[in-house]
């Protein structure tokens, strides 16, 4: 227990909190402008999404760690590592996704489930992506290239995304039901690539 207690504490200050901080402020203030007229009002579905966006992108930093190619060979396996920097961010992402509903008048509010599925989606893919980004390379700090990446694939599916495949619709087209199928497979999709990412490689590539 005494060492589960310091391995906690380690991680938690290992964690990107400034960054993921400043992420989740710039979310939250996209959400806020929801209040600040009636033309804000009918874009709440498009400044939350925004909000989340902002948010995911914080959390793709959640894996950087400079110290990274010297922890490889401590006693505690990788996974472990990751669960714990995953599971210390959860109860903050929680409560940020909580006051970012609440920031949003209720008369404008998307239907809360859909839209939670889209947030934990979307930051789960974040995590994912990071995990992924350690998986197949050597960097130490993930968190800027798939933080553009998470931008980049966000535009182009808005822009380019097939019709009958959409996921970014308005609550009041009729495709809103199927596109939240299709998130769901997104988030399964994402948990899954996590998971398998989380594992140290059986051989490091040798570095010149």
């Amino acid at each position: 227990m005494p060492l589960t207690r310091q391995l906690v504490l380690h991680v938690h200050r290992t964690v990107p909190w400034g960054t993921v901080g400043a992420a989740g402020a710039v979310g939250l203030l996209l959400a806020a402008l929801t209040r600040t007229g009636e033309s804000a009002e009918r874009l709440s579905l498009y400044l939350l999404r925004a909000a989340i966006l902002a948010f995911a992108m914080g959390l793709a930093f959640l894996l950087d760690d400079p110290a990274r190619h010297t922890t490889s060979a401590v006693p505690t396996p990788r996974p472990v590592r990751v669960a714990l920097r995953t599971a210390l961010v959860v109860p903050a992402a929680a409560a940020w996704w909580t006051v970012a509903l609440l920031l949003v008048p209720p008369d404008v509010r998307p239907p809360v489930g859909d839209i939670t599925l889209e947030a934990g989606a979307a930051f789960v893919l974040a995590v994912a992506g990071a995990a992924a980004a350690v998986r197949f390379s050597e960097v130490t700090r993930p968190g800027p290239p798939v933080a553009v990446g998470l931008l980049a694939t966000a535009v182009l599916a808005m822009l380019f995304w097939p019709g009958r495949w959409a996921l970014f619709v308005p609550v009041e087209d009729e495709r809103w039901a199927a596109a939240h199928g299709r998130w769901g497979v997104v988030l399964g999709g994402a948990v899954v690539l996590g998971a398998m990412c989380a594992i140290e490689p059986l051989r490091r590539r040798v570095r010149l």
